[in-house]
């Protein structure tokens, strides 16, 4: 078996046994590295990194304006103010890497709590 295939069916057994939640909680966690070592390296790392939290916060915040959320209207449309504040961020010049790492962090934290 090729090592992607091995790896993908890996994958998927350890992924059924995780909730959603840790699941998101991993996808903020694998941008908060790749944020980490891009803040001292040099353009096309910072650019990668910055371009895969710039998807990851675009995701989210289209999440937060379906209807069908089960989520409250008003800590939704908290996330959608987070969200927008750290699409701010990267847009600037020189992004404070700092600030977008830390916020990627305390959502990573407020997934792995118990809903």
């Amino acid at each position: 078996m090729q090592a992607s295939a091995q790896f993908a069916k890996s994958y998927q057994a350890i992924s059924a046994h995780r909730t959603q939640r840790q699941q998101e909680a991993d996808v903020f966690r694998r941008v908060i590295g790749a944020l980490r070592q891009a803040k001292d390296a040099g353009p096309l790392q910072r650019t990668k990194a910055l371009a895969d939290n710039r998807r990851l916060w675009m995701a989210v915040t289209d999440l937060m304006k379906d209807f069908d959320s089960s989520l409250p209207l008003a800590l939704r449309a908290s996330i959608i103010s987070v969200g927008i504040r750290v699409r701010h961020e990267m847009d600037l010049e020189s992004p404070d890497f700092d600030f977008l790492i830390s916020i990627n962090e305390d959502i990573a934290h407020g997934l792995s709590e118990p809903a």
